[in-house]
């Protein structure tokens, strides 16, 4: 890469109820220089490419993780001036690839070339760190709708290409995101069969070409994006026997689902390819069995919330308690930690390897699902909170304003809100940010390279 960019940060460790902010000191971005490469083979002697290659992805990863991922740039631009010869791995695409996919999470590309999918993502994540972004919001038409409320927003999934929103009268409206343009809208099959809300929307996956959507009597649909916008129901919901369907979400491979209603059934998990189910158990939402019945008739806070990592992991958390499973082996939780001081349901989200959860002080932790190693922690200093997170940057709306820190280090970096009032869901990826006010609105920030 020609150009150097670079951020700071710093990361700590504590209990899930422990005090203090145990920073420990960091050095600046522009203090990374990786490894001594002044020591140049003989004149005869030829690095390997493949050496090369690999010296260069271990170099970002370095710089990645001492400093941040902004840092691997000019950690990967200084390999390249050694000499010529290793400028000339520069050009390898395939070695573009590689560091794509560890620096920034990526295994397909958006762009011509990996060269200029991995300076995009630096380029967008940039963005992110310096509040650069264009606000728009959606339109749809609103009519149709037969229920009071039926315009409330419950849910946001975002893809490379498409916002879904979930509704609670049960619809799903999709929109491009090149053209910001509604496109499509999916209708549940049935009526409100165990209470007026009985067809909201609980969750939305995106996986090109289908969509994906639950709702809360448990009934699950899928449609084609690009086909005839009906949809299909791939599994009949047993609200009697596994209660209401809180929260849904997945990605190709797996489909879950957090219950809440029926001791013992939390957490359903379907094969996304047989769309069989393949797994039901755990308790963590027994304590609120009673409220998932309300739900079905009343808008109310929200239970729980599941979320699923790149590394087939799902973690679901309630008020008090959080579980991390292996997806390919749930009987067997990888973590299962409970908090005195209770957590906000809301706060609580994922990317591609970590989970941020926000307690009831307002204190936010950022771990990572596979070991619990805390990455990073700060104080919110604010109550009611609705989040989402990406790889680099945790926002959290609190009073329609949107702030956001950085993760890698947990430094406060800025806010921003176009007077968005109170919010009913949100969702953010590594380039957009969603949000849904309480009047409908549907509001989205492109951080996008331009």
């Amino acid at each position: 890469m020609s150009s150097s960019s670079s951020s700071s940060a710093s990361s700590s460790s504590s209990s899930e109820d422990g005090n203090g902010n145990g920073h420990g000191a960091r050095r600046g971005a522009g203090d990374f220089e990786g490894p001594s490469l002044t020591r140049r083979r003989g004149n005869n002697e030829i690095w390997p490419g493949p050496f090369v290659e690999d010296l260069v992805v271990k170099v970002a990863i370095d710089a990645s993780r001492s400093i941040g991922s902004l840092a691997a740039a000019g950690a990967i631009a200084n390999v390249f001036q050694v000499c010529s010869t290793w400028q000339a791995v520069s050009r390898s695409d395939p070695l573009w690839h590689r560091l794509t996919s560890v620096i920034w999470g990526r295994t397909h590309r958006m762009h011509t070339t990996w060269h200029e999918e991995y300076v995009y993502r630096h380029q967008t994540s940039q963005n992110f760190r310096l509040g650069r972004s264009v606000h728009v919001t959606l339109h749809f038409d609103p009519t149709g709708v037969d229920i009071p409320d039926g315009l409330t927003c419950r849910c946001l999934t975002l893809s490379d290409t498409h916002l879904a929103c979930g509704f609670a009268d049960g619809t799903v409206r999709l929109f491009d995101l090149a053209t910001r343009l509604h496109v499509a809208t999916f209708h549940p099959q049935h009526g409100d069969r165990f209470g007026r809300f009985s067809r909201a929307v609980s969750g939305i996956i995106i996986t090109d070409p289908r969509i994906i959507f639950a709702t809360l009597d448990g009934d699950i649909y899928v449609a084609i994006i690009e086909g005839q916008h009906q949809a299909r129901r791939a599994h009949i919901g047993n609200i009697l026997d596994d209660g209401s369907l809180v929260d849904f979400t997945g990605c190709g491979r797996w489909w879950v689902g957090l219950y809440a209603g029926v001791p013992g059934r939390a957490i359903h998990i379907w094969d996304g390819n047989t769309e069989e189910l393949v797994y039901v158990n755990t308790t963590l939402t027994d304590r609120e069995s009673l409220r998932g019945w309300h739900m079905l008739t009343e808008l109310t806070e929200a239970i729980g919330r599941v979320r699923v990592t790149s590394e087939e992991s799902a973690v679901a958390c309630t008020s008090n308690k959080y579980v991390v499973l292996d997806l390919r082996n749930p009987a067997f939780p990888l973590h299962d930690r409970e908090s005195a001081r209770g957590f906000i349901v809301n706060s609580f989200d994922t990317n591609n390897e970590a989970f941020i959860i926000v307690d009831n002080r307002g204190r936010a932790i950022v771990r990572r699902a596979d070991t619990l190693e805390e990455l990073c922690r700060f104080n919110t200093r604010q109550g009611n909170l609705m989040g989402c997170m990406n790889l680099g940057y945790a926002l959290l709306c609190a009073a329609g304003v949107i702030r956001v820190w950085g993760i890698e280090h947990g430094q406060y970096l800025y806010s921003f809100g176009e007077n968005i009032g109170a919010v009913s869901a949100m969702a953010g990826d590594d380039r957009h940010v969603a949000v849904a006010s309480s009047n409908s609105t549907i509001h989205l920030w492109d951080f996008g390279a331009q």
